[in-house]
C-alpha cells in the first residue's frame, strides 16, 4: 500500500504578494489555516519552506534551501521524507482547500503518475491572468496557460505525484514556455509526462495577491 505525505510548499518572498502565507484569515495566518485544513485528512502534512517565520507558524515543517518554484521545494525536501511514496502538493493559496480535494488527488495516483483537478471557471475568471486554465482530453491534461480566454477549466492549485517523477523534476530544463506561463507544471509536460485530471467541486477562493484576501473576507 502506497504511503502519502501532504506537502504544503510556501515562501514568504512572493512578488504579487510579499509575505502573503503570513497574511491573516479572520486573524488566522494563511499558512496555518491551510495546513489545518489539511490535518483533517488522513495523512501527514508538512509544509515546506525556507523561511523559520513560516515553520514557526505550524505544527511540522521542513526547511529547506531556495528553490524556483513549490515543485522543487517539495523535491528538496524528499531526503528527509524516505517513508513516502506519493505526495500531495497543496499550494499556499488554498486557503479553502477540501479533504474530499485531497482524497481525489491521491485516489487518481493509481492512474497516473502526476495528477491535478479542475473545477468549473467563473465567465469573469476566464480574463483573469491570474486564474490557470487548464485544456483536457477525458481526464488527461494537455496544457495550462493564464493567457487562454473564453475557454478552458479552471485549474486548481493542488497537484499528486508519485516519489519517482517528483525526484526527476530538478533535473529537467526549463523550457520557453513555463518561463513565459510561469506555471511550473508545464516543465511535466514538455518532459513528456502524462499529467491526469479530475473535477472537483470548489467554491472557495484562491488567494493570489491582496484583491483575493479582500474578496475572501467578503466572501
Amino acid at each position: 500500500m502506497n504511503k502519502t505525505a501532504v506537502l504544503i510548499p510556501s515562501r514568504l518572498d512572493s512578488e504579487r504578494f510579499p509575505r502573503k502565507p503570513l497574511a491573516l484569515l479572520d486573524g488566522v495566518p494563511m499558512i496555518r489555516r491551510i495546513y489545518d485544513r489539511c490535518c483533517e485528512s488522513p495523512y501527514d502534512v508538512y509544509v515546506i519552506t525556507p523561511d523559520e517565520e513560516i515553520a514557526y507558524s505550524v505544527d511540522r515543517a521542513l526547511v529547506v534551501g531556495e528553490a524556483e518554484n513549490g515543485t522543487a521545494r517539495c523535491a528538496l525536501a524528499l531526503e528527509y521524507l524516505d517513508q513516502y511514496d506519493q505526495f500531495v502538493n497543496v499550494q499556499g493559496d488554498m486557503p479553502d482547500v477540501t479533504v474530499d480535494m485531497i482524497e481525489k488527488t491521491v485516489w487518481h495516483l493509481q492512474h497516473y503518475p502526476i495528477t491535478t483537478l479542475w473545477t468549473d471557471m467563473p465567465e469573469e475568471q476566464q480574463q483573469d491572468p491570474n486564474t490557470v486554465k487548464m485544456i483536457t482530453a477525458g481526464d488527461k491534461a494537455l496544457w495550462f496557460g493564464r493567457g487562454i480566454t473564453g475557454y478552458g477549466k479552471w485549474h486548481l492549485g493542488i497537484y499528486g505525484y508519485k516519489r519517482n517523477p517528483l525526484e526527476f523534476y530538478p533535473t529537467y530544463e526549463v523550457e520557453q514556455e513555463e518561463r513565459v506561463e510561469g506555471l511550473e507544471q508545464l516543465r511535466w509536460l514538455k518532459a513528456g509526462w502524462d499529467i491526469g485530471c479530475l473535477h472537483a467541486e470548489f467554491s472557495g477562493t484562491e488567494i493570489n495577491t491582496p484583491e483575493d484576501l479582500e474578496r475572501w473576507h467578503k466572501s
